[in-house]
């Protein structure tokens, strides 16, 4: 085995075992977050998007046990969730400006997330078109 292959697979494993720990951590914090919301007895909408947040790394996670890749776009989609949240949480004590930045930075993202899901769209029409080039040459 070449050094080469050495490194690949030393990095390959500290990204599973990183991507491990991470899932591990949000397990735990959603843990504590339902703790919390069961003994105050309240469930605000900015507890929602915690969850929700929560169950997008994990998905996040899971994809990239599946496919081997990490899907660009679920990052995103998290980050416009948090940025969602934090007007939630701070809508009462911010200048309207803040608002409207924070919101326009939801819509860049958003902007991003459909131009990556175009992208990945595309990627998925090439691989067909090439799968039936390759099915009609071997025939």
């Amino acid at each position: 085995m070449n050094n080469q292959n050495l490194w690949q697979k030393f990095i390959s494993l500290s990204e599973r075992g990183i991507l491990m720990i991470i899932a591990i951590a949000t397990l735990f914090a959603t843990g504590i977050e339902l703790a919390r919301m069961f003994n105050v007895q309240t469930v605000n909408l900015s507890d929602l998007f915690l969850l929700f947040i929560y169950a997008e790394v994990l998905g996040m996670v899971g994809a990239f046990y599946i496919n081997n890749r990490l899907p660009v776009t679920l990052p995103i989609i998290i980050a416009m969730t948090a940025l969602t949240r934090m007007i939630i949480l701070q809508s009462k004590d911010l200048d309207s400006i803040n608002i409207i930045y924070e919101a326009s930075g939801i819509l860049i993202l958003a902007g991003a997330a459909y131009v990556m899901s175009l992208k990945d769209e595309i990627s998925l029409r090439k691989l067909k078109v090439r799968k039936s080039l390759e099915d009609k040459i071997s025939n």
